[in-house]
Formats: structure tokens, sequence, C-alpha cells
């Protein structure tokens, strides 16, 4: 990411949001709302004093996901690109009740700016590449695993946080009595294969076999990790299985049926031995729920924005799975990462390097070839009751002026060929190339022609 910010033609715009995407490949027209940050990045070298002077700290921090605080003017994370930081106006004392300042007092570059406001940008852009990421899954959507309900029960996200020495706790990973865990339980498939998710995840296997080792290495504790099927798939993965098994950490097999409850001021993961069909009881001081990939929460929304479809489970569709794994049926808009599915960093680098690819042979191309089965409208005939720009998948169909009045266009770039606008027009006025009816005609009387011949059924014949 700094090389990224220190581009000469790469404008990075940090804190913003796509409000708006309009246009199709080679012309579209992305409106960006910059929100205010109230600290002026041309000013702002990301000196941290604002944020020790800063009277106002205990604020649940969402990059330590609430296990540590942060002050009211704070950086989003430590690598954050650029290392600027940001005031929440929501918890700001200045914003509530017009007193403080300290960080406007403290600042050596003069940078903060309370009177900032939010930017409205318009970028025209040939080619748009998504890479939204994932949402970590929320295991309070699933009572069995106790999470948020029985204490010492966390994700692996949150072990992450605490095992890190520039985490909240400094690395140290303690229970809520105090007392470092003596016996740690991981549990794979949270959240996935299973009744909230059926895919598999891709990278809770791998994540939880690293937990293990940073548990054994860190902690000290003994781990015992509760898997359906070790997908080890990746390169060097076995490997490192292997290799976790030969450091003493124990894995049990279960099929479906796993939960967590209290025993006597510690846990019990009850299983099914997926091997003798026996009920089994691990007692452990602290459970690690291996959380599975989902999409973002809005998903559904940033679909329609771009443009491009959804698979059933959610994640953003590609064109093909084999063929055009990175491109959309919305041209000019390509998909990078984990919003088209679960997979882990190799696979999102690698597939971010083909989309950039794509876009820039596009770009480069300076044409595009065209769906030869679209559709046009017959404006003659057309009375504009927009029964088709309702139906649209592809917001190819606009209105137009045509002698006085109002008319449907297709813009032949973005439309796709799909019929559906044909079919559905009262009026008769869509027409679809290679579809009309004297080419249906056309190929019927051809084929009765066959019959006609050799006396034989095409049917027949076809089989």
């Amino acid at each position: 990411m700094v090389s990224v910010g220190r581009h000469p033609n790469i404008t990075l715009l940090s804190y913003s949001e796509v409000e708006k995407v309009s246009g199709y490949v080679g012309n579209f027209t992305v409106t960006v709302r910059r929100k205010p940050r109230y600290v002026d990045e041309k000013l702002c070298t990301g000196c941290g004093t604002c944020l020790e002077k800063c009277p106002w700290k205990k604020f649940p921090s969402e990059f330590d996901l609430g296990l540590g605080s942060r002050p009211a003017i704070y950086t989003p994370f430590p690598q954050a690109v650029p290392r600027v930081p940001v005031i929440d106006p929501l918890q700001c004392a200045y914003f509530k009740n017009g007193k403080c300042k300290a960080c406007e007092k403290f600042c050596p570059r003069e940078a903060i700016d309370f009177k900032q406001q939010e930017q409205h940008l318009e970028i025209e852009v040939g080619a748009i590449i998504l890479a939204t990421g994932f949402h970590d899954f929320d295991p309070q959507r699933a009572a069995r695993y106790g999470y948020g309900r029985l204490e010492n029960v966390i994700t692996s996200l949150e072990l992450e946080r605490l095992v890190n020495t520039g985490g909240p706790t400094a690395g140290k990973v303690l229970l809520k009595n105090g007392q470092p865990p003596q016996k740690v339980a991981v549990l794979h498939c949270v959240g996935s294969r299973g009744p909230e998710h059926e895919y598999c995840s891709r990278v809770c296997c791998m994540v939880s076999l690293k937990l293990a080792t940073l548990v054994r290495d860190y902690i000290g504790a003994q781990v015992v990790e509760f898997y359906r099927d070790l997908r080890a798939f990746g390169k060097g993965y076995e490997a490192f299985y292997e290799q976790t098994g030969r450091h003493g950490v124990t894995f049990l097999r279960y099929d479906r049926d796993i939960r967590v409850e209290p025993r006597d001021g510690k846990l019990a993961v009850l299983i099914t031995d997926v091997y003798t069909g026996e009920p089994l009881e691990t007692v452990v001081d602290l459970v690690v729920l291996s959380t599975g990939l989902e999409p973002q929460p809005d998903q559904h929304e940033q679909a329609a924005l771009f443009g491009v479809s959804r698979s059933p489970d959610g994640f953003f569709l590609e064109k093909h799975p084999k063929l055009a794994p990175v491109e959309t049926t919305t041209d000019g808009v390509y998909l990078a990462g984990a919003c088209q599915g679960p997979k882990d960093i190799p696979d999102s680098v690698a597939q971010g390097a083909a989309a950039a690819a794509a876009a820039l042979s596009l770009i480069d191309a300076g044409s595009v070839a065209l769906e030869p089965f679209t559709t046009y409208v017959n404006a003659a005939q057309c009375g504009n009751c927009q029964t088709c720009a309702g139906l649209c998948p592809y917001g190819a169909i606009a209105t137009v002026p045509f002698e006085g009045r109002l008319a449907a266009e297709i813009n032949p770039v973005l439309c796709k060929g799909c019929g559906a606008c044909a079919a559905a027009c009262p009026a008769g006025a869509i027409i679809q190339n290679g579809f009309t009816n004297d080419e249906l005609l056309a190929e019927i009387e051809g084929i009765l022609s066959i019959v006609g011949a050799t006396g034989a059924s095409p049917v027949a014949e076809a089989a």
C-alpha cells in the first residue's frame, strides 16, 4: 500500500465511498463521496501527537474488535495508507458540546480542520475492478457455540489480536479470571458447511492450524482441534498440517453435531466421534471459533450499484467459472479477491493480477466486441410504457425524445441479448437480432422441409 500511495499514476481516495455508477464499458462515470476526516491530508505527517493528547480515549477500537480502546481521533489501523488519523464526530467532545480542541492545539502542522466538509467527485474511468473483500461470520447467529453467552469463547480474529504484541493486551492471552489458559479448543467450520452457509470457506483449516501453533508457542497451552475434514489444499499446507500434529496438537474429528456448554467454571465441547459414533466430551479453558467467510453486509446494494450479478451464496458472480473467472456480465467490470467467493491470500493475489491484466488489455484494445443478439426498439411503434426498462437486468434501456414524444431506446453496448424486453413488450416494438419473426419462421420452414424430404422426425434423428 505504501508503493500504491507513492505511485504517480495512482490516485488513492481513502475514507471514501462510491455512490453512483453510470455509463458503460470505456465510458463509466463514477461518483465518489469523500467523507470529512477533519484532518488535512496534505499537512498531516502522521506523527501521532493528536492521538496522544486527545483526552477522550475510552471508545471501543474497531480494529481490535472491541477488545481494546481508541481515542476520539484515531488511525483506523496501524498500516493505514495514508497514515492520516480521522476524528469520530460521534465521540469527539468538540462536535458534541463545542469544547476541547486539544488535537488542534497540539498539532505541530496545524492540520486539524473542524470545518472540513464532505466532497462529491465525478471520475471518468474505462474499467472497474471490484475488490470489496468479505465479512467475518458472526458466531452469535449460531447459539450452539455459546459465543456472546459463555465466558472464554472467542473468535479466531479476536485471538489474533490478543496474541499480537501490538494488540490490546500486548500479546497476553488471559481468561476472564485473569489466569492463562491451560487447554484450548479450536473449532473448525463455524458458519461454514452447515445451516448458516453450505459452502466451505477454504481458509478456516489453515487459519486453525496457525492458531494452534501460536497458542503452543506464545501461551504454552495444550491445543485440541475439532475438525470435520482437514482441507490442506495449497502448496506446503499438508506439510504444515503434519508439522502441527508432531508438535503435540490433538485432532478430533466430528460430523455436524457440536456444541459448547459450561462445566464447573470451564467449557465442555460436546461432539459425536465420527469413527466410533459415541458421544465425546472435552473440557477446556478457552474455546476459539474459527469463523468462516461470508459476503459483505451491503453486497446486494453494491451488486445493484455496479450492475453485477450474485451467486446463490451471495458473492459476486463471475461471467464463467473457468473461461472468464475475473469478468462479469457487465463489460468493463472485473472481480478480484474474496468478493467473488471465499479464497486465501495467494488466490486473491493471483486473481487481482488477472483482473488488472484484463482491465489493461481492454483499455489497450480501444474497442469492444458486442453481443450479436442484442435488441433494438422500433420507436414508431413504442408507446413508452416502460415495461422493458423495469425488466432489463443490465440497465440498458433509457427514454429518449422521438417525434415530439418519448420512446424507449436500448444501448447496444449494455445489452446482452437476454430477450426479456422483447418477450414482454406489449406493443411488439422491441426486436431481437437473430430472433425476428421472419428468421424464426425460416428456421421452422427449414426443419419442416427436412421432415417432408426424408419422412423422418427431426426429434428422432437428433436422438
